[in-house]
């Protein structure tokens, strides 16, 4: 359906049993994977679809933590070992995109290095460059079960008062290979993509996220806003703020929307 309306760009998130969750995340490079599985049954209905494949271990992680764990801190290079062949392995079931939303000092450079060593170098990388410890993220950790298992993720997300990270952030990730570069949550972070937008000559994401996405349903469901234009007007603000690529939980109906206004 979203296929038929213009959306040709999907993201993938998987929702993993408990048993195959373990402290470094080993199913997140099993070829034979829910991730891989569903990459390679869209490119084959779809060839002319973009597959983009989250990479992180907080979905196969029993510790719920986007790293693994060693006496309550999350183990940097550890992890970035393991990201790497979950970026290998979903580039081999065909993925376009890998976007590491972990936030693991240098693990952009190391997936580039892991893809271009064994023959994927048109596989682009789609870098959580700003990723923000949020409290919006709740609705989509319910549906993943992927809330921390301890603590929380301040120590390797940033800090939603620093917006000056973000531009030090984007340094690295550029310099390191990223093709594309996120702010993540997107409507409270406007500024931040500004900031982006105007100082990387690589394309800007924004990531509208489930709790955004909550909050308007929630307000639509209550007759307190007309859906269609807030959302139309959310996914404006994106574009205004300078975000060249829109993720977002909308994306099938904003399309249904647009088209049928005959703007696409």
């Amino acid at each position: 359906e979203a296929f038929d309306e213009g959306v040709k760009t999907f993201v993938l998130f998987p929702k993993v049993p408990d048993e195959l969750k373990t402290n470094l995340g080993v199913e997140a490079y099993n070829p034979e994977g829910i991730v891989p599985r569903a990459v390679r049954m869209i490119k084959e209905a779809y060839p002319e679809s973009i597959v983009c494949t989250d990479v992180a271990l907080d979905p196969y992680s029993d510790q719920g933590h986007d790293g693994a764990v060693e006496d309550g801190k999350i183990l940097n290079d550890v992890t970035i070992t393991q990201l790497c062949k979950q970026a290998v392995c979903q580039a081999r079931a065909g993925s376009d995109v890998v976007a590491p939303s972990d936030m693991m000092d240098g693990r952009v450079g190391a997936i580039r290095d892991a893809l271009d060593s064994e023959g994927f170098t048109d596989v682009s990388i789609l870098a959580y460059t700003a990723k923000y410890a949020s409290a919006y993220y709740g609705p989509f950790r319910d549906a993943l079960d992927s809330h921390p298992g301890f603590g929380d993720k301040k120590t390797y997300q940033q800090d939603p008062a620093n917006g000056r990270e973000a531009l030090i952030e984007a340094s690295l990730d550029a310099a390191e290979g990223a093709d594309m570069l996120m702010v993540k949550p997107g409507m409270p972070y406007l500024d931040v993509i500004r900031r982006l937008k105007d100082n990387s000559n690589l394309p800007i994401a924004a990531y509208h996220v489930s709790g955004e996405y909550a909050m308007i349903k929630a307000a639509c469901e209550k007759g307190w806003l007309d859906e269609k234009d807030v959302v139309l007007e959310t996914l404006t603000c994106f574009k205004r703020a300078g975000a060249d690529i829109i993720l977002t939980y909308f994306a099938k109906q904003a399309a249904k929307w647009i088209n049928e206004d005959g703007l696409y």
